[in-house]
This record gives structure tokens, C-alpha cells and sequence, in this order.
């Protein structure tokens, strides 16, 4: 009985932990390696892979025009089409450039590890994937949210379902996970058909409810006699349009979808890994091709639904929240239509879940578990999809499962990572010295970062989530990396040409290795190590020594191959010559090597190091090294189970 059980929860634990299906090839890359898997040119055509970045995009239709009814009252319109403008003026630009800098999904982020090194780059980028993730999660939940309220305002589910949206909601984000369990194959197809039902359904509301605006003259008259009252003059409207557009945040949420989905896009027979033109090209015309579809759309329906329904039904409790096109569609189009696009939209914000949720596993396994900050199951999609529909679950309860409450975390999330790439374009225009496009870039970086700043003032929430995210990310980050402290995370060793004759040499002998902290590097210095560690030891003055030294170039990083490089100096000293995140895991991955390279076990010599071993272990945590002995023995000791296998170490 026990050895069946047993059995159960290894096929469990194989299915949880398996790789992962069709996406994995992609997402657990780092930049710039897909083409380890296939050739560049593999994957879908532009067109239908704006269908899967467009379940997110589009379907903020669902919502939008509520929200801008309810943020700009009568201006709705007007302030649409200044968010047309930043669309299609300032983030279109921008995400273009971002697919030309960074064309293998990692976005902004990728662009702007690139600038920074040490810890802060570390922390810069976790607090931005705090953000990714705001935007992400929220767009689950928000879009689950909003088909659950559909699904509930639909006159013929109303009475039945209406105290219910909450467990809806979590139904939705429960099947979401579902689907990402078994696998995301048949994404891009299943995306092809809504996104295309969904945009027919829309394009029959709007040319209706414009049909009913061109009958009915007066809803015209009505809206511009009550702008006129209400701000006086066009520049008013205009000047109050510009304050109110932050608000309206939320119909520019796809641009960073999209660009997390380019290595699903199909590149042309010659792209190369470091420049794949054919899906650079693609990439921007999916880009440019729904921000057109969608500025339409955005600018029509808000017209209609602002000048067609009335302002007391877009609050909340009133019909038209959060559902202002399937009000039109029911109100214009009789209850069979207003059903059948209900369900649609239904379809599309739960789906619109599938593609934040891909963007999620894009993002996290690319980073964590590179940074050493994640467990190693993190580099699976099933655990992860786990933890973030439990995630999910808890966002969805902290904010009763409503629309309206979320949208300022939604925004907060967009805005943050568009104001940042709009940064790392402008950087990167600067680099390549292209004075116009650094101008351009920079001033719309400020749009974003002003448009971000109002945001956050307005709508606390947001900030404060994703202050949250942040927080827990960087929290097990560190815990996940202090666990792994002692693990062996040297990926490859490499001996040149010198550096592997010492070690053929002294493995005629006994194989000893002293580990020095490298200072001035004199005859002097090496000198005296060497007497110590012979004094220490009782090591006679006959047997070879020779020296490894290991510097630290950035103690931040995680995993790294390492070279070694061997050197005679000042003529009679031989020492071997190593770069590495950590100096413990640099000594304890050579010692490994060397003694499968010679099968000699070979011995290291080291010093105590002198201080609060307390402080020489934080030392060696942050900065990688300190507490380097015992450390290097613990390393060795998990790298290798075998004691009669192990490398020595003796400290003096």
C-alpha cells in the first residue's frame, strides 16, 4: 500500500514539476536563446498572434467606456480621443522600439537589466516584475471580475445568479488555471476565434447605436448643449481632458502583452538569434495594426455610450456598469443578440486572463530563477500557475470581485512598466546617438511618468498592490536565495591551455590547491601565503602547491561559467586565476572539476578568516565572500553526498 502511494506522488510530483508543454521553449530562455529549440522562423503569423495579445486589448471594451463615463462624464469622448493620441503618438512608438531592442519577449525589463549591474539591478528589476505583475494578476482578476458582472446583469440570469459573482469570479480564474495546467497549445486558434467573433459583435453595436445617434438628432444636440454648460468652451474641455486622461489609463494595456508574445511570432526563413528581422517587422505591424483597431473602437463607443445612455446608469448598482456596450446591445438589439454578445464578452475578458497569465510565466521563470531568487520548481509552469491562481483567488476577495476597485491597480501597473519603457527607449536612442528619437522618446517618457504620478495620486490602490507585489517578490526572493546559499551554481569550468598543464602536472602528485585572497600580488605576498599555509599544514617543501584566486565582479548574479586562467609570476609561483559571483562556489565547482578531470582528489588550504562569523557569512551573501572555508566545504558537501568522492578542505 505505502510503495503505491509512494508511487502516486512520484507520477504527481513528475506531471507538477514537468517542464513545461508548447510555451516552455520560449519562456524559459533567456534572451536571445530560442533558437537552442528550432529555428527563429518557427511559430504564427503575425495576424493571429495579435489575436492572443488582443483577448487582453480588446476586451478592455467591456469595460472602458464605463470606466471613461464614470471618470469624464460628458467629456468621455473628447478625453478618448486624447487617449487615441498618447496611443497612437506615444506608445506605439515606443513598443515598436522595445520589439526592436529586445525581440525575444523579455520587454523592457531585459532593456533595462541591461543597464544596471550589481544589486541595484537586482532590486530595479524585481520592483519593475512587482509591477508586471500587478498588471498581469489584475487583469485576471479585473477581467474575471467583469465577466462574472455580465454574466450576472444578463436579464435572464439576473435573478438566479446575482448574489453570486464573487464565486463566479472564482470559477473563472479556477477554469483559467485549469487550462494552463493541461497545457496552452491550442492558444493562438482559441484566441482567433474570439477576438474575431468579439470584434463582428462590436462593429454590429457600434454601427447601430451610430444609427440610433444619426435618427435621433437631438442625443447629439443634448450632449454638446450639456458640455457647453457644464465647461464652457473648447479649450476647457480640451485643457480638462488632458487632466482627466490618467484615468483612462487602462485602454493602453496591451502594448506590453504584445511584445511578451513576440517569440510566438513567425520571423522570416533568414532572421539569426541576435537579429530576427522577419519578426521585428511582424511584431511592429501587430502592434501598429491593433492600436489602429482599437483607437477606432475606443473613440466610437465612447461616443455612443456616453450621448445613448444615461449618466445615473453607469454608476455602480445601475445597469450600465462596467458593461456599457452590452447595455447598447440588449437596449437596441433585443435580448437574444444582447445574450449571445454577452457571452462573447464573457468569453474574451476570460480568456484576456490567458494572455496576462502567459505574460506572467514569460517574465518570472526568465528572472527569479536566474537570480537565484526562486525555487527550482519556479522554472515549471505548473507550480507557478498554482501560486498565481491562488494569488489571483486572494486579490479577487481583498477586492470583492469588483471592477471599479481594481481599476487604479490595473492602471498603477500599465502605466509603471510604459513609463519605463518609454525610458529604456530613450536610453537606448541616446546610445545610439539618434538626437531627435532622444527627444521624442524623452518627452513622451515624461507624458507617462506625469501620467503615472496623477494616476498614483488619485488612486492610491494601485501603488499600494503593487507596493505589495513588490514587497513579496523581493521578501521570497531573498529567503530563496539564502536557501540556496550553498548550492553549487557554477554552470560550466573551462581551463586554458596553462592553467590545465598546472593540473596535469601536479596530478602526478598529490593535488593541492591554496586559496588566497588576492592583494598586491607581489613575491612577497605570495611568499608568505604559501610559508603559512605549509607551516599550518605541515606540509613539506617538497610538495607542489599551487595558488587559485578568485575575484568578485558582481556578487549579485546568481549563476556563471567560469574560466580559468593559469599564470606563473614573478618567475616561480604558479597561481590560478578565476572570476565568479561567489568565491566559495568559484573553489568548491574547480576542486569538482579538477578532480574529474585528473580522478585525484584533490586537497584546498585556506586561513580562517577572522571576525564575527555572523558578519562574514551576510558578507558572503551579498558581496560573495567572507566565511570562505566553511562555506566552501558546505558547497562541496551538497554538491557531492559521497565523502570518499569528496574534495578535501583543510583550514589552518
Amino acid at each position: 500500500m505505502a510503495t503505491t502511494v509512494g508511487a502516486e506522488r512520484g507520477r504527481f510530483r513528475s506531471w507538477l514539476l514537468e517542464g513545461l508543454s508548447d510555451m516552455a521553449r520560449h519562456q524559459h530562455q533567456q534572451p536571445g536563446s530560442e533558437g537552442r529549440e528550432g529555428t527563429v522562423h518557427n511559430g504564427q503569423r503575425w495576424y493571429r498572434v495579435m489575436c492572443l495579445t488582443g483577448v487582453d486589448y480588446f476586451s478592455t471594451l467591456g469595460y472602458q467606456p464605463g470606466i471613461a463615463a464614470l471618470a469624464a462624464g460628458l467629456l468621455s469622448p473628447i478625453a478618448t480621443v486624447v487617449l487615441v493620441i498618447v496611443t497612437l503618438a506615444g506608445a506605439l512608438p515606443v513598443y515598436r522600439r522595445v520589439a526592436e531592442e529586445s525581440p525575444h519577449g523579455a520587454g523592457s525589463v531585459a532593456m533595462l537589466e541591461r543597464l544596471l549591474s550589481f544589486w541595484k539591478g537586482k532590486l530595479f528589476v524585481l520592483a519593475l516584475l512587482g509591477f508586471a505583475a500587478t498588471d498581469f494578476l489584475i487583469t485576471i482578476t479585473l477581467s474575471a471580475a467583469d465577466a462574472s458582472t455580465h454574466l450576472v446583469e444578463n436579464p435572464h440570469f439576473t435573478a438566479t445568479l446575482g448574489s453570486h459573482q464573487m464565486v463566479i469570479t472564482l470559477a473563472l480564474i479556477a477554469l483559467l488555471g485549469a487550462v494552463f495546467l493541461k497545457g496552452f497549445l491550442e492558444a493562438v486558434g482559441v484566441a482567433v476565434v474570439l477576438v474575431g467573433l468579439y470584434l463582428v459583435l462590436n462593429v454590429v453595436v457600434v454601427v447601430d447605436g451610430l444609427w440610433h445617434v444619426l435618427t435621433a438628432a437631438h442625443v447629439v444636440t443634448d450632449w454638446t448643449h450639456g458640455l457647453t454648460v457644464e465647461r464652457g468652451n473648447v479649450f476647457l474641455m480640451i485643457g480638462v481632458s488632458l487632466l482627466i486622461f490618467p484615468k483612462l489609463a487602462l485602454g493602453m494595456s496591451g502594448f506590453e502583452t504584445g511584445v511578451a508574445v513576440m517569440p510566438h511570432v513567425k520571423g522570416d526563413p533568414g532572421d539569426t538569434e541576435e537579429r530576427p528581422a522577419g519578426r521585428i517587422r511582424d511584431t511592429k505591424k501587430l502592434l501598429t495594426t491593433a492600436a489602429l483597431i482599437m483607437s477606432v473602437f475606443l473613440i466610437a463607443t465612447s461616443f455612443i455610450t456616453t450621448v445613448l445612455i444615461p449618466e445615473q446608469d453607469f454608476k455602480a448598482g445601475g445597469p450600465a456598469n462596467g458593461r456599457a456596450l452590452a447595455y447598447l446591445a440588449h437596449q437596441y438589439l433585443g435580448s437574444g443578440f444582447g445574450t449571445v454578445y454577452d457571452f462573447s464578452t464573457i468569453a474574451i475578458l476570460w480568456f484576456a486572463g490567458a494572455s496576462a497569465m502567459a505574460g506572467l510565466l514569460n517574465l518570472m521563470p526568465r528572472y527569479l530563477p536566474r537570480y537565484g531568487m526562486a525555487p527550482h520548481w519556479a522554472g515549471a509552469v505548473r507550480p507557478m500557475v498554482l501560486v498565481f491562481t491562488l494569488v489571483a483567488f486572494l486579490v479577487t476577495w481583498i477586492f470583492d470581485a469588483s471592477v471599479d476597485k481594481q481599476g487604479g491597480a490595473y492602471a498603477t501597473g500599465v502605466l509603471v512598466l510604459m513609463s519605463s519603457a518609454a525610458i529604456a527607449v530613450t536610453i537606448a536612442a541616446r546610445k545610439a546617438r539618434q538626437r531627435r528619437w532622444t527627444v521624442g522618446f524623452g518627452v513622451i517618457a515624461v507624458v507617462f511618468l506625469y501620467t503615472t504620478v496623477v494616476n498614483v495620486l488619485e488612486r492610491p490602490d494601485g501603488v499600494k498592490i503593487g507596493a505589495c507585489f513588490i514587497a513579496g517578490i523581493v521578501l521570497v526572493s531573498f529567503l530563496s536565495r539564502l536557501a540556496r546559499a550553498f548550492e553549487l551554481r557554477v554552470t560550466s569550468v573551462r581551463l586554458d591551455p596553462m592553467a590545465e598543464r598546472f593540473v596535469r602536472d601536479i596530478a602526478t602528485r598529490r593535488v593541492r590547491f591554496v586559496a588566497n585572497e588576492p592583494g598586491l600580488r607581489d613575491a612577497a605576498e605570495y611568499r608568505d601565503k604559501l610559508h603559512q599555509i605549509r607551516l599550518d599544514n605541515d606540509i613539506p617543501p617538497e610538495d607542489d602547491l599551487v595558488l587559485v584566486e578568485v575575484t568578485v565582479p558582481d556578487a549579485s548574479e546568481f549563476e556563471s561559467a567560469l574560466t580559468v586562467r593559469g599564470q606563473v609570476l614573478h618567475g616561480r609561483y604558479r597561481v590560478l586565476s578565476l572570476e565568479s559571483s561567489s568565491v566559495p562556489n568559484a573553489l568548491a565547482a574547480l576542486l569538482l572539476h579538477v578532480r574529474d578531470l585528473t580522478e585525484c582528489k584533490p586537497h584546498i588550504y585556506f586561513e580562517w578568516t577572522e571576525g564575527s562569523p555572523y558578519a562574514n557569512f551576510l558578507r558572503f551573501f551579498l558581496f560573495g565572500h567572507g566565511e570562505v572555508a566553511p562555506v566552501t566545504r558546505e558547497v562541496l558537501r551538497e554538491a557531492e553526498p559521497d565523502r570518499r568522492r569528496r574534495p578535501r578542505v583543510h583550514v589552518g
